[in-house]
């Protein structure tokens, strides 16, 4: 099994109130990216990582991962306007004959070997796609407006998170056929499902925290 991983790193990172892109907010005196590049290269099952990197900051994200000795990036990609033309961009990078394909937000820093590990082997079966997820605490409501519209039943609900792991083909498919579906989407798995894929629920991680306010940047912080 081959597999390869897609850093999506291109975010702006508007919220955290920076005058940098996301991916290059300070977490505990070095890049985000640093965290995630360093793991997913640390991880026996990954072969190559390709960085989907934000427009003009190819160079940078190529020096931060000499620096923390990810020998395993291959190359950094403009990113594109949305997350799925990013990832779309990086996977054109990804050798043909990679069998499987991670893709993983560069604002989840503290992935684990374990969480890549039950995406990637949870691909058997015929399953074309992984997801890890969380089940909802807290009542869901759907709003009209101000209005509450209807209750949920929180049961059949989860938040999805990456890494996302998917059969190389079958991305490559849906990224193929949903050319104009591709800028909507949120992850890659909502592409894949569209397509005519199967994916798989599987356990994820609390820490797992996408970073968007600088308060998320504080909590991943003292959880290194």
């Amino acid at each position: 099994m081959s597999v390869w991983a897609i850093l999506a790193a291109a975010g702006s990172g508007e919220r955290l109130g920076l005058d940098r892109p996301k991916a290059f907010a300070p977490l505990n005196d070095r890049p985000l990216v640093a965290e995630p590049l360093e793991r997913l290269d640390a991880s026996e099952w990954v072969e190559g990582i390709v960085i989907a990197a934000p427009p003009a900051w190819e160079e940078p994200c190529i020096l931060v991962a000499e620096e923390v000795a990810a020998g395993k990036v291959s190359k950094a990609v403009t990113g594109g306007r949305t997350r799925s033309e990013s990832v779309r961009a990086a996977l054109a990078e990804v050798p043909d004959d990679a069998t499987v394909v991670l893709v993983h937000d560069a604002a989840r820093p503290l992935i684990t070997n374990e969480v890549i590990e039950r995406v990637i082997t949870a691909l058997g079966d015929g399953w074309d796609g992984a997801v890890p997820t969380l089940s909802i605490a807290d009542t869901v409501k759907r709003v009209d407006g101000e209005a509450i519209a209807e209750t949920l039943d929180r049961a059949s609900l989860v938040t999805a998170q990456t890494p996302q792991a998917f059969d190389a083909n079958v991305l490559r498919d849906a990224f193929s056929t949903l050319q104009q579906t591709v800028t909507k989407s949120t992850d890659c798995a909502s592409l894949v499902e569209a397509n005519g894929g199967r994916v798989r629920a599987v356990e994820g991680d609390p820490r797992l925290l996408k970073v968007t306010t600088p308060a998320d940047l504080e909590l991943v912080a003292s959880w290194l």
